[in-house]
């Protein structure tokens, strides 16, 4: 152990911050050109950067295979510690600033899911108009961003439900939802809406989480289906999916207009709770409930405004579930 200290040490004579961030982006694009296009710097540039870091930590670090390049196990090791250096030292370099909402003209973007932007954007908005009249909202799509994107600070915060979160990443629960089922009160279900009459209706999956362009689904592959076919699935029951989408204004304007079953987190159901056409009912089963988070990047998190961002928020989210 002695050994390999000393000869870290010795080579950290040898690191300048520009080998740093080329290994930072090396690793996450596992390509040279597309490093060398974020770096903006020429390709040979890049292949330099890469033949000195082989030779400064005597490993390959990236090896050609049938699937592209491929880091080494030491560059796994490496990944996480070098972006964690790099992180910590671009958040300490942000100047301090202080922040005036009543006079910033400030673009905030936000990444939210459409059940973020259905349930609590539009309370946030209200408030950011009283706040900080001159300041814009930019609402993006998980299928606008990345992970990566966050990371760097190209967009403000990300709102949805995650199932996995890098760990560099700030983070805090918005609130906890529970599940519902909206029905067209004309539907034949709800003289017997129990377990078998909803197993005998046919339904609406909706969902999506996380970041990327989405996937088309299988009805028989239970795992990918999400919390309410996995809960049945606990039950040895399958429900009968007529209609799949990623958008719960879809999911919901279908269950007014047709004889099918939205089940859906009940903030997103309560949006139709003073139509009179619709029924808002407990599932007739046991659902997990959801977790909805705001992430945001180490680089926001010392900056003035978006400190005020997060207060909105968090002061946002907790009228409405009052």
């Amino acid at each position: 152990m002695s050994n390999q200290i000393s000869i870290e040490r010795m080579n950290i004579n040898k690191v300048d911050l520009n080998l740093l961030v080329y290994l930072d982006v090396l690793l996450r694009e596992k390509n040279v050109t597309r490093a060398a296009n974020q770096l903006n710097i020429t390709q040979p540039a890049m292949s330099n950067g890469l033949k000195r870091l082989r030779d400064l930590l005597n490993d390959p670090i990236l090896v050609r295979t049938s699937e592209g390049m491929v880091p080494t196990e030491r560059a796994k090791e490496l990944a996480p510690i070098v972006r964690g250096v790099l992180l910590t030292l671009e958040e300490s370099l942000q100047p301090h600033k202080d922040f005036d909402p009543s006079q910033s003209s400030r673009v905030f973007r936000i990444m939210a899911s459409d059940y973020a932007a259905s349930t609590l954007i539009p309370a946030l908005l209200k408030k950011m108009r009283e706040q900080a009249p001159a300041t814009t909202l930019d609402i993006m799509t998980p299928s606008d961003v990345t992970f990566h994107d966050v990371e760097n600070g190209k967009v403000d915060m990300a709102i949805n439900r995650f199932d996995q979160l890098p760990q560099s990443f700030h983070q805090k629960t918005v609130w906890r939802d529970n599940f519902a089922c909206l029905v067209n009160r004309k539907n034949p279900v709800l003289k017997q809406f129990n377990l078998e009459g909803y197993l005998k209706s046919r339904h609406i999956w909706v969902s999506k989480t996380g970041f990327g362009v989405g996937v088309g689904m299988d009805p028989k592959d239970i795992q990918k289906l999400g919390w309410v076919d996995e809960a049945l699935a606990k039950l040895g029951k399958q429900r009968t999916i007529s209609v799949f989408t990623r958008n719960y204004h879809v999911a919901m304007h279908l269950a007014v207009e047709m004889d099918l079953i939205a089940t859906l987190p009940l903030r997103a159901a309560r949006l139709y709770e003073n139509d009179d056409s619709m029924a808002i009912l407990d599932p007739p089963f046991a659902i997990p409930s959801i977790e909805l988070k705001m992430i945001w990047s180490p680089l926001l998190h010392q900056d003035a405004s978006h400190i005020w961002l997060r207060r909105l928020i968090t002061e946002t989210a907790d009228e409405i579930n009052a």
